[in-house]
Formats: structure tokens, sequence, C-alpha cells
């Protein structure tokens, strides 16, 4: 990785969803949907899905720190998550879908920590976030059918959000 390109990796429950947010901004220049986390090499979505593989859900994002912040990643992905629910995200239950920020190195370990902390004490959220914050695995890129999925399988994206839960808590969480 050149020095003008830093990484960020997080969990937030289906990396569909994470990989259509955060191609959005300006200064992300890849977001790779995958798996991270867990004990199996270069494991498939079955065996993830399975949650005998200790691996999450996740998405890799290539960026320009010049561009975008990792702090304004951080808080990205807040808003793209339920951090209460350590069982899953939405319709998406289990391990393999529960939130986490992988960080990569101390200042990204201080950023996470800070971030969790200020929304926390935001009172945003009745319940304590349940969000983990631990040191960058492996990261295994899922399948080429995954990849930028929102994209290739709009209606059927547009359906699974909408039918997981996901959309309708965001609205009403961005809203206030």
């Amino acid at each position: 990785m050149d020095k003008n390109r830093e990484t960020a990796i997080f969990a937030g429950g289906c990396f569909w969803c994470l990989q259509a947010s955060f191609e959005k901004l300006r200064g992300v220049e890849k977001v790779t949907s995958g798996y991270t986390g867990g004990s199996v090499p270069n494991p498939t979505y079955e065996q993830v899905c399975s949650g005998t593989t200790g691996h999450r859900e996740a998405v890799q994002i290539i960026f320009d720190p010049q561009k975008v912040s990792y702090e304004t990643l951080l808080d990205l992905f807040w808003r793209q998550i339920d951090p209460t629910d350590p069982g899953g995200q939405f319709a998406d239950r289990g391990h393999q879908y529960s939130p986490a920020i992988y960080y990569r190195d101390e200042r990204q370990k201080v950023a996470a920590a800070e971030s969790k902390q200020q929304l926390q004490n935001s009172a945003t959220f009745q319940k304590p976030l349940a969000t983990d914050i631990v040191p960058a695995a492996e990261f295994f890129p899922a399948e080429e059918y995954h990849q930028d999925y929102h994209k290739k399988n709009p209606s059927r994206y547009s359906l699974y959000k909408k039918g997981s839960g996901r959309e309708d808590f965001l609205q009403k969480r961005n809203r206030g």
C-alpha cells in the first residue's frame, strides 16, 4: 500500500449494505466485501454463514486520507448499523453479522475508541454500545458475485435492504 493510501475494515452486518454506503464517499477509492476475524483461511460464503469459522462479513476500504479522514469513515460506519446489537444486524443473526471495527494501527484504535465513547455519551441509544473494536485480522475478499451486489442486482439489493429492517431503522435514526 503506498503511503498516500490507508485501509480501514468494518463489520456491520450484511457487507452489501456497507459497501454501497462507503463507495459514495469522496476519497474512498475501493470497497471490497469479504470476511475477517476467523480461523479458516479463504472461507466461502457458505462456511461463514454457517457461523462455524469465526469470521464476520466485513468491508475493506482503501481511501486517500488527504481527501477523507478515518474519523469520517468511522462516523459513516456508526450511522449504518445498530451498534447496540451484539447478536447480528437487523434480520441477519449470528456472530458473522455482528458489528466490529478492525483497527490496523494504534491511531485507528484510539480513533475508534474515542468515536465509540462519543456516540455512547451522546445518548443516541438507550442501550450500551456492543460494537467490538479489535485488531485487524487477515481479510479475505468474498466471491465475485458479492462484489458491488447493489450495482449488479439493484432490485434484489433494494428488497433485501428494506426487508431486513435496515432501511427503516436507518431512516428513523438518521432523521432524529
